[in-house]
């Protein structure tokens, strides 16, 4: 009985020595040095990127944020370019899933495609 004891007090002991109020170290350095995300410009003028901070939204919660806008404006259409990146193509095949819009070279081309597939997107609920 009086070595469990023994050595239970040990290894509590060891325990709080082994708490640091320092980072651990490598050398002179801090082991890891994480700067957060956000705070920049580009991200206040992004209304899409407006996510929840500890939940990324998916790319179908990002497109239906964007027809809050105003329907045909370069607002929506920057909205949806800030989801989907455009790259547009010479010739484009036509349009079978909302990431195929982005080959459209002419905005309004580009923006009724977007719409056509972000209004036939079931509403997702909000968790």
């Amino acid at each position: 009985m009086r070595m469990i004891l023994a050595v239970a007090a040990v290894l509590y002991s060891a325990s709080a020595f082994a708490q640091a109020d320092k980072p651990p170290m490598v050398g002179d350095k801090p082991l890891v040095q994480v700067k957060p995300k956000g705070g920049t410009k580009e991200a206040a003028a992004k209304p899409a990127a407006a996510a929840p901070k500890g939940k990324p939204q998916s790319i179908a919660a990002r497109l239906q944020a964007c027809l809050d806008t105003d329907d045909g404006t370069k607002d929506r259409l920057n909205c949806y370019d800030a989801v989907i990146p455009p790259t547009p193509k010479p010739k484009p095949a036509k349009a079978k899933g909302v990431a195929d819009c982005r080959f459209f070279k002419e905005e309004d081309e580009r923006l009724a495609c977007f719409n056509g597939f972000a209004e036939s997107i079931p509403k997702l609920p909000k968790n």
